[in-house]
């Protein structure tokens, strides 16, 4: 009996240990700057895709009366996006990353300060 519990025991385990595994080699693969023309176009289509996933969602929240056209502009968005993309594939030395804003992520967590 006791060798079933321990059995049954680490195979429920084992999920969670190959989860953490798969989400280290993911920081360690992003860690890596893209080098190739076809490594940055599977960046970019990755960044499209979630972009145009992230847009509809936040479309889903408006009014209906407002949430056609938000979702068009969203699609509209993803189609320069994969041109873009392309662009990239191409080899094109006139094309950069998709999307630039800002500046290098200096934190992922949110702070809030409360003034008494």
């Amino acid at each position: 009996m006791l060798v079933v519990a321990c059995t049954l025991g680490g195979a429920l385990a084992l999920p969670t240990v190959a989860q953490a595994q798969s989400d280290e080699a993911s920081l360690s693969r992003g860690a890596v700057p893209d080098a190739t023309p076809q490594q940055r176009y599977q960046s970019a289509i990755r960044e499209a895709g979630g972009g145009l996933k992230v847009s509809l969602e936040e479309c889903r929240a408006m009014p209906v009366a407002e949430r056609k056209g938000c979702e068009s502009e969203a699609r509209a968005r993803y189609q320069a996006d994969m041109a873009a993309a392309k662009a990239l594939l191409r080899g094109d030395p006139s094309a950069g990353p998709v999307n630039i804003t800002g500046g290098p992520i200096r934190s992922t967590e949110t702070v809030y300060v409360v003034k008494p």
